[in-house]
């Protein structure tokens, strides 16, 4: 069986899922910060349950760690 993804609370994830930010991230490779509190819609599941991938405000292709997130 794989592992689900789940994020900061547990909480198992799915692809379309809302998640919303715990902690401002800065961006690799840009000068964005990526606010505390930030909503970010339609996120994509990885090979890797650790990681999403999804579209911010500004920041296109974006990969984010499970472990900042929480499910909105």
């Amino acid at each position: 069986m794989t592992e689900s993804t789940r994020d900061s609370n547990g909480t198992e994830l799915k692809d379309g899922d809302s998640v919303t930010l715990i902690k401002d991230l800065k961006v690799k490779g840009t000068s964005t910060t990526l606010k505390r509190g930030t909503l970010v819609k339609n996120i994509r599941l990885t090979d890797d349950p650790d990681e999403i991938e999804c579209n911010a405000d500004k920041v296109k292709g974006l990969v984010l760690k499970t472990a900042f997130l929480k499910r909105a």
